[in-house]
């Protein structure tokens, strides 16, 4: 198991990184740049040209790892890791679709929110759909910490399961706003994932195959993606990786353990809240200088010193380590005996 695992996290960075030695210059040829927001902070404009759409790196080598190392759980009728794979995909043909539009426009506009929202609800729902007719779902709400179960109505958990998914997914795609900023948050998720599966056992190897075969694409990715970076995962990859998250959040039967694994992507998002909603109350005051959050450290908010994307990155990938390591400890006597 554990042999495993390990292949699947090298040949994830392998493929990823490999991919990206000749798709990065590609996406330069075709002139696919990322369109800049114009209120976006000033150093962000020196980026124009930078190619988006990187995110297929890591979404070809996890399909890889996928059916290679993972086809050994297939065999024995363990398809949760594909179940999860293709979720991830759906939400990165919603991604690619949003990319599309913005390139085909040259500007930061892709779908319509309301169009967006709507094929993001209706695959949450035919995922979970899949799990419970399959066995990986019940609706019986696990508490992490706690190690006990709440019954749930099998309607109400699907309705909540559908919003967690979604604002999973576009609270990972706000966190991707700075150089390297979503895959160094999402590398501590996923590795907390393949812990889980560790310390859960063999049964679970085909997530643990995904979760590990992830981490090793993303760190590929990051050749290209640290700051400076030569290319964006773009709303392709972004929504990849939500889909992912949530994907192996449910298909582990574990949804509330995303509040302490996704507390960057979740303070993200409030800040977006909050700054939006404060607007329209006060007529034009703000809360942050720039929302989301990263903008406001870059822009100096509150003490005035301007934080280096480096030192952002470093602070959302430490503080998500610190929750992962806590986050497997709520979890690690689920299946002690």
């Amino acid at each position: 198991m554990t042999i495993k695992l390990i292949l699947a996290l090298c040949i994830g960075f392998c493929v990823s990184s490999g991919v990206g030695a000749f798709l990065v210059p590609w996406l330069r040829k075709i002139k696919a740049d990322q369109p800049i927001k114009e209120l976006a902070p000033d150093r962000h404009k020196l980026k124009a040209g930078t190619p988006t759409m990187g995110g297929i790196m890591f979404i070809v080598a996890a399909a890889v790892v996928c059916f290679t190392v993972g086809f050994s759980p297939m065999t024995e009728g363990n398809w949760s890791h594909i179940f999860v794979l293709l979720f991830g995909l759906v939400f990165g043909a919603i991604g690619f679709l949003d990319d599309y539009e913005k390139l085909r426009h040259k500007q930061n506009l892709g779908l319509k929110a309301k169009s967006k929202f709507l094929l993001q609800l209706a695959a949450a729902i035919a995922f979970l759909l899949l799990l419970r007719f399959t066995g990986y779902l019940s609706p019986n709400l696990y508490i992490p910490f706690w190690n006990t179960y709440v019954p749930v109505s099998e309607p109400l958990y699907f309705i909540f399961a559908a919003f967690v998914i979604v604002g999973t997914v576009n609270a990972v795609n706000i966190t991707d706003g700075v150089d390297g900023l979503a895959a160094g948050t999402c590398i501590p998720v996923f590795l907390c994932f393949t812990a889980i599966v560790f310390c859960w056992g063999k049964e679970f190897l085909a997530q643990g195959i995904f979760s590990a075969g992830i981490t090793g694409a993303l760190l590929g990715f990051l050749v290209y993606n640290f700051n400076p970076a030569r290319v964006f995962m773009g709303d392709t990859g972004s929504l990849f990786l939500g889909g992912a998250i949530a994907g192996m959040a449910f298909a582990l039967d574990v949804p509330l353990l995303l509040i302490p694994l996704c507390i960057m992507p979740i303070i993200e998002t409030l800040s977006d809240i909050l700054q939006v909603g404060y607007f329209k109350l006060t007529h034009g005051k703000r809360i942050f200088k720039m929302a989301p959050f990263h903008h406001h450290l870059e822009m100096g908010g509150w003490t005035g010193r301007k934080w280096k994307e480096k030192e952002i990155f470093v602070l959302f990938a430490s503080v998500t380590l610190v929750m992962a390591v806590v986050s497997l400890l709520g979890v690690t006597g689920r299946y002690s005996f």
